[in-house]
């Protein structure tokens, strides 16, 4: 099961991929897995850029769609897997927080929670 590096609440009707180049700041991975959301020329040419794999399928509308490496982006489940367990919380499953500090600390409680089980 894959752990919580680093995470940044956004609106209910925020894109995740706007949140991907601030999150990746100092972070040297060997690869990046994502779904196709994240294939912007942004986050590629960040990648590529800073020598990380790009583990994301194109998308449809590309031009020219690009190769990736499909037995790693299977391990891109890790994610999926680290939060559930986080959704077994009931204060985070049903956001009973009003202020998103609040709820961005309990998260990370609960994410060190499941680290240290």
């Amino acid at each position: 099961m894959g752990s919580l590096a680093r995470f940044r609440l956004t609106g209910g009707e925020a894109g995740d991929s706007l949140q991907a180049l601030p999150l990746l700041q100092d972070l040297q991975p060997d690869s990046l897995s994502a779904d196709k959301a994240y294939d912007t020329d942004t986050i590629l040419e960040h990648l590529v850029s800073a020598g990380i794999e790009a583990v994301i399928p194109p998308r449809n509308h590309r031009l020219v769609q690009r190769p990736f490496d499909r037995h790693l982006y299977k391990n891109r489940n890790l994610v999926a897997r680290f939060f559930c367990p986080v959704k077994q919380f009931r204060r985070i499953a049903t956001r009973y927080d009003k202020l998103a500090e609040r709820f961005a600390s309990f998260v990370a409680l609960t994410a060190s929670v499941i680290w240290l089980a």
